[in-house]
């Protein structure tokens, strides 16, 4: 091996050593750094969504296919519907799920357990009747109030979806009990079935316009949508339902459906997550959220959605800012596993940094002593054998070997060639005290 070669490993291998302490506390800092902030997010997460075919369900899926770019599995877990799923989240079994305001009342520990990821969508309330049904209501022409349904049979939705909920608060705002109406809890598919066939005269749907449910009806012949006449008073007396309209045309533009504006009232869904839900994951929701739901629709303009208005529980903080703020400038340019690892442990590392920078001042003089000591403990064998030289105890020849032993053992020692002269001077005291052996 050529002596440069060797003498470069070496130099490796020294600073290596004096720096290994300060870098192996470097890395378990970093180590518990990263097993306290925890800033990788698991690689799966359950979304409650809602009954086959519903809104909910198709939102689902796009939340499904946008967090699986990232490598997020979203495992989509079916229910009633928005009461279900709140008491989904309460009872642990989803981290997220959907939930429409005012489908169900709010405990007091939900304002701790629970965090918003902001307002997604509106969802109008339908309600769909057959005009063949005119005639068995006491007033004649399209149905425009609560009060116009006493006697029809109507079906609410089961009580998981939030909808029958919701219907009891506006039949007593009406002054009307549920008695004065032919309830019925069946699932979307089911009852509508039974609409169809003529069992059934009213059905009550809460849900987004992309609802298949809904596509189908408002373009099924004879089958009318309950225009609400008095949806701004609805507004005002519930802070959770706003008026919307559903403009003339906007379903079938050349069919000219619906043929004229339909007042309706409709409440918020917001996406609801569990608080020992992982930031990253909210962050990452809360930005498909922002494709997902930020596009023109029915009932809203551009970018109107997602918002952090008229939410009923906390909003989280990675949702404000992936609302309300630019994109993060690590997330333009890096991927998103990597953007989040730095941006939530870069106050680790300033911390680590700022801490090491005095103590690295050590490196260097340790370094030094290594490679000195390398040649200077045999600075205490020559001294030895210079006494026993000045002591007269031993004869010249052994006194010869010893220095020979010496000058073997110090040909073999290798040091940087900048400490070099420090070994050329231990050969050279080697050589004077040599001369000062008595003649024989």
């Amino acid at each position: 091996m050529p002596q440069a070669f060797r003498s470069t490993l070496l130099s490796l291998r020294d600073l290596l050593l004096s720096a290994g302490p300060l870098a192996f506390l470097a890395v378990g800092l970093l180590v518990l750094a990263y097993w306290w902030l925890n800033p990788t997010p698991p690689r799966q997460v359950t979304l409650a969504t809602g009954p086959a075919q519903s809104a909910y369900e198709a939102f689902g899926k796009r939340y499904q296919k946008a967090l699986a770019a990232e490598g997020i599995e979203v495992v989509l877990v079916p229910s009633d519907g928005s009461s279900a799923n709140l008491q989904l989240l309460r009872d642990g079994l989803a981290d997220l799920a959907f939930v429409q305001g005012g489908t169900a009342e709010l405990l007091p520990s939900d304002q701790e357990e629970l965090q918003s990821l902001g307002s997604l969508f509106v969802e109008p309330l339908w309600l769909f009747y057959r005009t063949p049904d005119a005639p068995k209501r006491k007033q004649s022409g399209p149905l425009d109030s609560l009060p116009q349904l006493r006697g029809l049979r109507v079906n609410v939705g089961t009580p998981g979806s939030g909808v029958p909920t919701l219907m009891e608060k506006l039949l007593d705002a009406n002054s009307m009990k549920p008695t004065d109406v032919k309830l019925s809890r069946l699932g979307q598919t089911d009852a509508t079935v039974q609409f169809l066939a003529g069992k059934l005269d009213v059905l009550v749907f809460a849900s987004a316009p992309e609802s298949m449910m809904v596509q189908m009806l408002l373009q099924t012949p004879g089958v009318q949508l309950m225009d609400f006449a008095q949806n701004e008073a609805y507004g005002r007396r519930f802070p959770f339902l706003s008026p919307v309209s559903l403009p003339r045309g906007v379903v079938d533009l050349a069919g000219n459906v619906p043929p004229e504006d339909v007042r309706l009232v409709a409440s918020t869904t917001a996406l609801l997550a569990r608080e020992p839900t992982h930031p990253a994951l909210l962050q990452l929701f809360a930005q498909a959220g922002q494709v997902l739901h930020g596009g023109a629709g029915w009932f809203n303009r551009a970018r109107e959605f997602p918002n952090t208005r008229h939410s009923e529980l906390p909003i989280a903080a990675e949702a404000d800012r992936a609302i309300n703020e630019p994109v993060p400038l690590l997330q333009r340019y890096l991927p998103f596993w990597l953007a989040n690892l730095i941006e939530r442990m870069w106050l680790v590392l300033g911390i680590l940094l700022a801490a090491l920078l005095p103590l690295s001042r050590i490196v260097p003089p340790l370094y030094q002593f290594r490679v000195r000591s390398r040649v200077f403990r045999w600075y205490g064998r020559l001294r030895e054998i210079e006494s026993d030289m000045e002591l007269g105890q031993l004869p010249r020849t052994e006194l010869a070997q010893a220095l020979d032993q010496l000058e073997i053992q110090v040909e073999k020692v290798s040091v940087p060639l900048s400490y070099a002269d420090e070994l050329y001077a231990l050969r050279n005291h080697i050589h004077l005290v040599r001369q000062k052996l008595p003649q024989a």
